[in-house]
């Protein structure tokens, strides 16, 4: 593959190259000396659930591991007991050593579905920051000035505010920029809202005589809701472990307008294909289809073609034709009438009394077929009854 074609593919779903000519310079001096790029990118592993929306730096770094560069994956087991304040308006809880390390282990189960294990480096900021004395921090601080920090969106929006901001939170930046020094960072892959935090890497590199990092950003990916970014607080997230058929029918729910966005960052597809689904949802065709489409591309990634198939199956013959499913999960109840919110909340249909009363709102519930709206309900459980809530959530309730 020639330079500019590992350039094309490279800025394939990206928002920003800061500088896209070093980029090149980069990838042309890497093919001279056989020596492959450091691709670098941080996590905080204060969770342990990894979805698309997480993988979206994560599938750069694979295209940079296929044309023989080595991914590293820095564990931020130093800063995620501070908490990156990037795009945060609060400050947010420090985690123990071992809830970062048991978080880790789960992390990196999950990027592996993605990354080539064998050209992947796994570091911990302990390495460097362990042995670091007071003296070497305050020299770090010493780069910066605060003018540099409260010109950042985040810090200064909550200083404008009154809101806390500690002084442990502006060090976040000054201590990712080192994880570059340390690691000797050729490329840093991030977010958007994570700028300030990679440019300070380049900052600090040239502080210490390196060859400045190149950040490559990439947008957001918004959630499945269309409204709000991909979060597991939001329950708008299509999860790495999910399941095929979750993957799928969570694709199916998304709104019109987040298919192409979807199809450029969370699918393999290449530029012309994607350009061709542009030019049949702009001709009129049923988003339906391209929903489909995007669904299944979704799921081969993960777990296969034939899997993928067999989901699409399954969602026609269920959605399309208004079959019930064959392995919906069976409850048990010994009561004569239950009141319709329990019986969703017992089911797991529904987590909570309040996302019950919604979803009865919006429509979403039915019993055997028929709509319910009113939340007062008492259901009579005679024999066996089938709820569905939504599209894709079924349970059949059997009387004891």
């Amino acid at each position: 593959m020639t330079i500019e074609e590992q350039v094309k593919l490279l800025k394939k779903g990206v928002e920003e190259i800061v500088p896209e000519g070093q980029l090149i310079a980069k990838l042309k001096k890497s093919a001279k000396t056989g020596k492959p790029l450091r691709i670098k990118y941080g996590i905080d592993p204060t969770g342990s659930q990894v979805h698309i929306g997480h993988l979206v730096p994560i599938r750069k770094m694979r295209q940079f591991q296929d044309l023989g560069h080595i991914g590293v994956i820095i564990i931020g087991d130093f800063t995620a007991q501070i908490g990156d304040p990037t795009g945060k308006n609060e400050t947010r809880p420090t985690l123990t050593k071992e809830q970062i390390m048991i978080n880790c282990e789960k992390y990196m189960d999950q990027l592996y579905t993605v990354l080539d294990k064998d050209k992947t480096e796994v570091r911990f900021q302990t390495e460097w920051f362990g042995s670091m004395t007071m003296a070497d921090v305050i020299k770090l601080m010493g780069k910066f000035t605060l003018a540099q920090f409260m010109a950042h969106d985040t810090f200064r929006k909550r200083y404008e505010s009154g809101l806390p901001l500690g002084m442990h939170e502006i060090m976040y930046p000054i201590l990712q920029g080192y994880d570059s020094v340390a690691i000797e960072s050729d490329i840093e892959l991030g977010a958007t809202e994570q700028k300030f935090n990679l440019l300070a890497g380049r900052d600090m590199q040239r502080y210490h005589n390196q060859e400045e990092q190149v950040a490559i950003m990439s947008p957001i990916l918004m959630g499945t809701d269309g409204v709000n970014k991909m979060g597991k607080s939001l329950n708008n997230y299509i999860a790495v472990f999910d399941t095929p058929k979750d993957k799928y029918g969570k694709v199916m729910s998304i709104p019109d307008n987040l298919i192409i966005n979807y199809f450029t960052y969370a699918t393999n597809l290449s530029d012309e294909e994607i350009s061709a689904v542009q030019m049949r949802l702009e001709a009129g065709e049923n988003p339906k289809n391209l929903k489909q489409l995007l669904a299944r591309e979704l799921v081969k990634i993960y777990h296969g073609q034939e899997i993928a198939q067999a989901e699409e199956d399954a969602f026609n013959s269920v959605f399309a034709k208004g079959n019930i499913p064959d392995d919906i999960e069976e409850f048990s109840f010994a009561e004569d009438k239950i009141w319709v919110i329990k019986l969703l909340t017992d089911t797991k249909l529904c987590q909570t009394n309040g996302e019950a009363k919604r979803m009865l709102k919006q429509n979403a519930v039915s019993i055997d077929g028929e709509k319910v709206t009113d939340p007062d309900l008492e259901i009579e459980l005679i024999s066996e009854i089938v709820v569905k809530v939504g599209k894709r959530r079924f349970a059949k309730i059997i009387k004891k």
